[in-house]
């Protein structure tokens, strides 16, 4: 259903609810019993000594064990919580560029700043950063109101050099793309076709070069004679005694900066692997912040980041479907999704501190600098030099109070809540065609490394100041604060799945059921949630255009991440509290070697590296292989197999779900020969670890 407003024919965008929002309040209520029956199972069950199961024999499970399961299922069942509230109501939107036309002439639409960072040229090759850089440059936009810069942190000569032919290319390449109407407008994606090696070299000084400017009309026009875009290239100055915080400190570098040179009252950040894919991006955008009735209130508009080289069963779950298509949706309805770092267009006042109030004005389409006209470039490069100093920010709020936030590994996530905080919302826009595309991670180390990384900011969110479950009560709405909450227990969750995952295949070995028999009305709750949940994301999947196999690779991924890279990230966030160093800082790599690419695009899972992260893996996969080989030895051993097995039937198939999860690390172990393969060393240690654990807990007397 349509969200009638009081101009609906003037709306610059439409929301609509999602259609099948009361049968999925329906079945989340219903689920919801069934999780309360199984709590009333644990607590009504717990074992004091010894207990029959009906199969003649008693067996003491031990309390703390059956306890360690409650909290465990306490905490999926307060998480379950969490995730509804992102799940309970989605909105989609709807621009209406011609009416925009329609309201706006060309000469009075805003001007727009893009930021493009980049860090490493070895991950990040500059000829990827320029792709994107001129996808950006040639928006169907006046090109006389974008400004676009790149900000280098590596001070790459490379990377400047490549920008300086860059420019002398869009003289050509803008026009052809305005006058066959190219998409996506990125060269490299266009033809598909272009490579070049590079190298680098660090500065410390800033360096600022305004590269194409209107105050120099014969270097800023294309072959039509028409303007370029501004084009301005920033290495800002990076002392080993001064913290240069990363991707968050050259965000704030660029928003000083361009507040001199362009100081557009709208901003689009991407990362230099995002290029447009969708020349109409910036209108859409306008359609949002520039609404006579809501357009004044959001601060930014977030568009989903998706990726090129996703292939059809998405073997590491890069899509993130549940969170970019269902999840960010659904945080929407309570004032906005959260800011993600990239593909996101900010109002400049609200990413420089400034709070909200009823009174304030959209005032988007005032003259942004004037006084710009009165100062030479090379005097705005000078100024500019100032503010892109390393000491230029002690003693002042930038990154505490004004701009993008310090001291987070999720600095954007951060940054989004401080602005949602101050009384902005945001909106979230996926249009019909993908508005970016990037490079999603080819190895499963680089995802399980990128999702530690996020976890631990998440974490240090949920312990920080701004923590959206106590600070956020009255500044924003119930349902925000739950999908805050939600994301930030990220982390928390790997104890349980950790518990899950380990426990009951244990018990499994000794023939200790931990779970009702199949013939006991207990065993109906328990096999509820089970298949409800797992149709429900099933369902999901295939609805938002996924395949089975798809759902199968992201259930994968949520074991994966949940043992691993959350476990390693609240290991982290708990060391810190002791005064223990930070982890250090990773780019993710945008390129990959030939026999990387080759495997991932025959999608076979890529290890090739002796990471602690896949000793933890490994060790979970064996002890759960070994624990069902025991166990199915027994059942072909038993005559009165079939009761035995009624009476395990639970914890058979939760240790068969985990092995057959796992065959990819199987088959890494011992199977592949190939560079991709796992090490000989997580090998030997796996297989000590799951065997040791198994042999030593058989031994156990009850």
């Amino acid at each position: 259903m349509v969200v009638k407003r009081s101009d609906d024919e003037e709306s610059l965008f439409e929301t609509t609810k999602s259609r099948g929002s009361f049968l999925h309040r329906v079945f989340s209520m219903s689920l919801f019993v069934a999780i309360c029956f199984v709590y009333a199972y644990r607590l009504t069950h717990i074992p004091t000594g010894g207990e029959d199961h009906g199969g003649g024999e008693d067996y003491y499970y031990g309390t703390w064990t059956w306890l360690g399961l409650l909290a465990a299922e306490l905490w999926f069942g307060l998480y379950w919580v969490l995730t509804q509230a992102v799940r309970w109501n989605l909105v989609f939107r709807k621009t209406f560029k011609k009416r925009l036309a329609q309201r706006y002439e060309e000469s009075k639409l805003p001007e727009v700043d893009i930021f493009v960072c980049t860090a490493d040229p070895e991950v990040e090759p500059p000829i990827m950063v320029i792709n994107t850089v001129l996808s950006h440059m040639a928006y169907d936009y006046p090109s006389e109101k974008l400004s676009v810069y790149l900000s280098d942190d590596a001070a790459s000569d490379l990377t400047f050099y490549a920008l300086l032919e860059a420019s002398l290319f869009a003289k050509h390449w803008l026009p052809f793309c305005k006058k066959f109407n190219v998409q996506p407008t990125s060269p490299a994606a266009y033809f598909n076709n272009i490579l070049l090696h590079h190298n680098h070299a660090t500065k410390e000084f800033a360096n600022i070069k305004i590269i194409l400017h209107k105050k120099e009309p014969h270097n800023s026009k294309d072959e039509d004679g028409n303007y370029l875009p501004t084009l301005v290239y920033l290495a800002r100055e990076k002392r080993p005694q001064h913290h240069h915080n990363f991707k968050a400190g050259a965000m704030n570098s660029l928003l000083r900066v361009s507040s001199v040179i362009s100081n557009a009252k709208i901003i689009l950040n991407v990362d230099c692997d995002m290029y447009s894919n969708s020349s109409e991006s910036v209108r859409d955008a306008l359609c949002f912040l520039m609404d006579e009735e809501k357009g004044h209130e959001i601060a930014f508009v977030q568009f989903p980041q998706t990726f090129e080289n996703i292939l059809k069963h998405d073997i590491y779950s890069s899509t993130l479907l549940s969170i970019v298509d269902v999840e960010m949706h659904g945080a929407d309805h309570y004032g906005g999704p959260f800011y993600i770092g990239t593909c996101c267009f900010h109002r400049r006042d609200a990413l420089s501190g400034m709070k909200f109030s009823v009174g304030y004005k959209n005032e988007l389409l005032k003259s942004e600098r004037d006084n710009s006209i009165e100062e030479n470039l090379h005097e705005l490069e000078v100024k500019s030099k100032a503010l892109a100093s390393c000491n230029y920010e002690k003693n002042t709020l930038w990154g505490k109070e004004m701009g993008v936030r310090y001291g987070c590994l999720v600095e954007d996530v951060m940054t989004g809540l401080c602005i949602h905080l101050q009384g902005w919302k945001s909106v979230y826009y996926s249009p019909p065609r993908k508005a970016f595309y990037g490079v999603a991670p080819t190895t499963l180390l680089q995802a399980l490394v990128q999702h530690k990384r996020w976890a631990e900011g998440q974490v240090q969110i949920l312990l920080s100041e701004h923590c959206p479950a106590l600070y956020g009560h009255g500044r924003i709405s119930l349902g925000h604060q739950l999908g805050y909450s939600y994301c930030n227990c990220w982390a928390l969750t790997s104890l349980s799945k950790l518990y899950y995952s380990i426990i009951p295949s244990l018990y499994l070995l000794r023939g200790i059921p931990l779970f009702p028999k199949m013939s006991s009305i207990w065993f109906i709750p328990f096999a509820y949630v089970i298949v409800g949940e797992s149709a429900r994301s099933l369902l999901e999947f295939v609805l938002f255009g996924s395949t089975i196999q798809g759902w199968w690779n992201d259930l994968r991924m949520v074991l994966y991440k949940g043992t691993s890279s959350y476990l390693f990230a609240l290991i982290d966030s708990i060391s810190k509290l002791f005064g223990l160093p930070d982890s250090p800082f990773t780019v993710t790599a945008k390129v990959m070697e030939e026999d990387v690419s080759e495997r991932y695009e025959k999608q076979v899972m890529e290890f090739g590296a002796a990471s602690p992260l896949f000793t933890v893996l490994a060790t979970i996969a064996l002890l759960n292989l070994f624990c069902l080989l025991g166990i199915l030895k027994e059942l072909a051993l038993c005559e009165d197999w079939f009761e035995t097995y009624k009476k395990m039937s639970l914890q058979i198939l939760l240790c068969g779900f985990l092995v057959l999860i796992n065959i990819p690390i199987y088959q890494g172990l011992f199977l592949r020969k190939d560079k991709g393969r796992l090490p000989s060393s997580i090998a030997i240690k796996s297989t000590v670890l799951a065997l040791s654990t198994c042999i030593l807990f058989n031994m156990l007397k009850d």
